[in-house]
C-alpha cells in the first residue's frame, strides 16, 4: 500500500506548535527592531565616512564592509559571543556588561552585520541620484551640506528603499540564527520543542508559516511606504 508524505505529518501538532513559538515572536521582534535601527545608524556614518573623499576615512571603511559581508554571519555571533569574552581588555573595558550576557552578543554581532549590507544600499542610492539635480543645487546657491540633506538624501532614499526592505527581512530571518547561543526566539523554542517531541517536520512547518506571514506583512508594509514616497512620480506608458 503506498503512502505520501501527508501520511507522516501531524497536523494537529503543527496547530499546537505555533501558539508556543509565538511566545518568543516578542524577542524576535525585539532583535530585529534594536539591530535594525542600530545598525541604520552604523550604515550612515559608513556612508559619509566613504563618501568623503578621504582616504583615512573611506579605506578603513571599505575594509570593514569587506570583512562582514564576506563572511557568514553565523561566525559573527560565534566569534562575538566566544571569542571577544575571553579577552582581557573586553573584560575590563566597559563593553563588558554588553558582551557578557547572549543577547548583548546577538544584538552586536546582527548590528555589525546589518550595517555593512545597508551602508552600501545607501551608497547606491546616493550614487544613483542624477548629477544635474545636485549641479542646479549648486546653481541655486545651496551649499554641500544643505544639497545632500535636500536634495540627494530624499531622492536616495526613494531609490533605496526596495533593497533596504529586502535587507530588513534579510535581518528578521537571520535573527533565528541566535538560537544558536541559548537565547530563546522562535527558533530557539522550535528546537526546544523538538528536542521533546521527536517531531522536526511539523515544528519547523509550523515556524516557517510564522516567518512567512512576517515576512508577507514587511513586504505590504514597505511596499505601501514605496508607493507612498512615489505617488508624485509619473509613470511612463
Amino acid at each position: 500500500m503506498s503512502s505520501n508524505f501527508f501520511d507522516f505529518i501531524d497536523f494537529q501538532l503543527i496547530l499546537e506548535s505555533i501558539p508556543d513559538m509565538l511566545k518568543g515572536i516578542g524577542l524576535t521582534l525585539e532583535l530585529l527592531f534594536l539591530s535594525g535601527i542600530l545598525g541604520l545608524a552604523l550604515a550612515i556614518v559608513l556612508l559619509l565616512m566613504r563618501i568623503s573623499g578621504r582616504w583615512y576615512l573611506a579605506a578603513p571603511t571599505m575594509v570593514y564592509i569587506y570583512i562582514f559581508r564576506g563572511t557568514p554571519i553565523l561566525v559573527q555571533i560565534f566569534i562575538i559571543y566566544h571569542g571577544l569574552p575571553q579577552l582581557d581588555f573586553v573584560r575590563e573595558s566597559i563593553f563588558w556588561p554588553i558582551f557578557k550576557e547572549p543577547y548583548g552578543c546577538a544584538i552586536v554581532a546582527l548590528t555589525l552585520n546589518t550595517g555593512a549590507y545597508v551602508s552600501e544600499i545607501l551608497r547606491g542610492g546616493v550614487l544613483g541620484v542624477s548629477r544635474g539635480l545636485k549641479e542646479a543645487g549648486a546653481a541655486l546657491g545651496l551649499s554641500i551640506r544643505h544639497r545632500f540633506i535636500y536634495i540627494t538624501a530624499p531622492i536616495a532614499i526613494r531609490l533605496c528603499l526596495p533593497a533596504y526592505s529586502n535587507d530588513v527581512i534579510s535581518l528578521m530571518k537571520s535573527t533565528a540564527l541566535v538560537s544558536t547561543i541559548t537565547l530563546l526566539d522562535m527558533m530557539g523554542i522550535a528546537r526546544t520543542i523538538v528536542a521533546e517531541t521527536y517531531a522536526p517536520y511539523e515544528v519547523f512547518i509550523s515556524l516557517m508559516v510564522i516567518y512567512l506571514i512576517l515576512t508577507w506583512m514587511m513586504q505590504r508594509t514597505f511596499g505601501w511606504a514605496e508607493k507612498r514616497m512615489s505617488r508624485h512620480v509619473r509613470s511612463e506608458a
